[in-house]
């Protein structure tokens, strides 16, 4: 506090249909907060395009939005630092900045901005992820032994294949939340945990792999000694150059300079949030962190792990090291689908539109009329047991952990005719089940690998739906904790401008300063216990049909394809 005024950070966060902005206290109590939608463009089949000036004007107003509700509230702070994270999508620029398109149908002009962005959903790199995989390169045991279409240098093939021109004027390939704190800043350096995460560069070594862009067809990026896709490389937390440039400054109404925190990865960003939070006031011991796991839900879902030794896990990315804890090896699981599975399974059924009418005219959502449904529906049971005879596959956007195998698809086993507002209600209860399954998944898959997970710290979306906080701690058979503070991902974001705002010294400091556990859901053993047991077998045998279904009919496409 200097003068009287109270001291703030600022956090930033850039899903994929929003930019969120948080003014927290050194404390880790949020003052205000503001967010501004951001447009997305679905150019064809698996092409998913944003604009970064569209996202830039977002948080603009996001932060803005946020000082002004804190000023309101709490009267004048001053901001010590800002911290920045966002989804893993691809930023494409030319010389001075200039946006270059990434897909045919990207138009330019005032109306309808240069779509310059990759999303990170985008699977237009499918057949170059798996020609990357075919090679077997050393390098790919650090991404779970197998790399993701949703990563960059699948992406990065793409472009040069398809978009030659595109990729030959690119002067700067940024990670999205790289792509904020050089706009912040005018500083071109990469975050750690952007490239170890996503672009294949060995943090624990401190290099590129030359051989690995040489082997897989981007050599060209070695040549130029990677200038395109970061020199400048500094952890998490770590100052940007001088701070805010005069021209970001002036956008968010902060002093020229203010500092800017290296970034991180929204589901990162969520870790940092929350992985460390203290229990009844107490940090966790070392060993303690070891033993949870951050899940960060929204559009998609992440599972985040910590240790202090590699561990090599099929199929679930990492080891990386440093990428979100100073001197510790991450892994990171994932769902591509799990928010964004619950939207389309809801809004795309016979049911929904009458249903949210009711909603609006209730004032209400949708999914708060479905959980009293589901009560009703149950009469005085558990309600997990009106979906034994209905069963859903999640996978309906591939698996990003830990089968890694973006092929993948969805099924659901159990319809019948009816198409009302119950039968709706158990297929959206069975769709939170089998996300839930699909993190059992992951737990077990670290479990093998040696880790202990036995306390699951939760934020997101979904943690805001008691069905899927009770349908999780139950399938895990772990507690479910929430952190104080809902906004856990912004709240990660600003321990990292107050890191570079010296206002802590480092990130366990800053996490063990301002972050707590709040609310704790015990799972219910017993009876629950066993029958989702059953249902995650049918979760486990739904793969292997699906498996079986293709190796059936690969012999016939193949016989229809030659004539024999």
């Amino acid at each position: 506090m200097a003068g009287g005024v109270p001291d703030a950070v600022i956090g930033v966060d850039v899903g994929t249909g929003s930019a969120r902005a948080g003014v927290f206290t050194l404390s880790g109590s949020c003052l205000g907060k503001g967010e501004h939608p951001i447009a997305l463009w679905r150019t064809g089949a698996d092409h998913v395009q944003q604009s970064s000036s569209d996202i830039w004007d977002a948080v603009v107003a996001a932060v803005v939005a946020a000082l002004g509700e804190a000023r309101r509230l709490a009267g004048p702070v001053r901001v010590r630092g800002t911290g920045f994270d966002a989804t893993c999508s691809l930023v494409v620029l030319g010389a001075q900045g200039a946006p270059l398109s990434v897909g045919a149908d990207a138009p330019g002009g005032r109306s309808s901005p240069v779509q310059d962005v990759i999303v990170w959903m985008d699977h237009r790199a499918i057949a170059e992820a798996k020609e990357i995989n075919d090679r077997g390169h050393p390098l790919l045991r650090y991404v779970g032994g197998r790399i993701s279409p949703e990563m960059q240098t699948p992406k990065l093939l793409w472009l040069k294949r398809y978009r030659p021109e595109t990729f030959s004027r690119a002067q700067h390939f940024f990670d999205l939340p790289d792509f904020l704190t050089w706009r912040a800043s005018g500083q071109a350096s990469r975050s750690l945990c952007s490239l170890v995460c996503k672009w294949t560069y060995l943090g624990h070594e401190g290099r590129w792999d030359e051989s690995y862009f040489r082997a897989i067809g981007l050599g060209v990026l070695a040549e130029e000694g990677f200038r395109r896709i970061g020199t400048d490389i500094l952890p998490p937390a770590a100052p940007v150059g001088g701070g805010l440039s005069p021209a970001a400054a002036a956008e968010f109404g902060l002093a020229p300079g203010t500092p800017v925190g290296t970034s991180a990865i929204d589901a990162h960003a969520g870790g940092i949030g929350l992985i460390g939070a203290a229990l009844e006031e107490r940090a966790p011991a070392e060993g303690e962190m070891f033993r949870r796991l951050a899940l960060i839900g929204g559009t998609s879902s992440c599972h985040m792990a910590v240790s202090a030794e590699p561990r090599f896990v099929a199929g679930v990315w990492g080891p990386y090291f440093g990428a979100m804890l100073p001197g510790l090896w991450l892994h990171e699981g994932g769902q591509s689908a799990t928010g964004a599975l619950v939207d389309h399974v809801v809004t795309t059924h016979a049911a929904y539109p009458a249903l949210a009418g009711q909603a609006r005219a209730a004032g209400r959502t949708i999914y708060e009329l479905l959980n009293e449904k589901l009560e009703a529906m149950a009469g005085g049971g558990d309600p997990a047991m009106l979906t034994r005879d209905l069963h859903l596959f999640p996978d309906f956007h591939g698996n990003r952990s830990p089968r890694a195998d973006p092929t993948l698809r969805g099924m659901i086993s159990g319809l019948t005719l009816a198409a009302d507002a119950e039968e709706l209600a158990r297929l959206y209860l069975a769709t939170i089940q089998a996300i839930a399954y699909g993190t059992r998944h992951i737990v077990e898959t670290l479990r093998e690998a040696g880790y202990t997970i036995d306390f699951v710290l939760a934020t997101g979306g979904g943690t805001r739906n008691p069905v899927f906080l009770r349908a999780h701690a139950d399938a895990l058979g772990v507690p479910i904790a929430l952190a104080r503070e809902p906004e856990a991902v912004l709240l990660g974001s600003a321990i990292l401008g107050a890191v570079a705002g010296r206002a802590y010294p480092d990130i366990p400091a800053a996490m063990a300063g301002m972050s707590r556990i709040g609310r704790v859901i015990r799972p219910e053993g017993g009876a629950a216990a066993r029958y989702h047991a059953a249902k995650y077998a049918v979760f486990q045998r739904l793969y292997a049909d699906q498996v079986a279904y293709r190796g059936l009919m690969e012999g016939a496409v193949q016989a229809l394809v030659t004539g024999v």
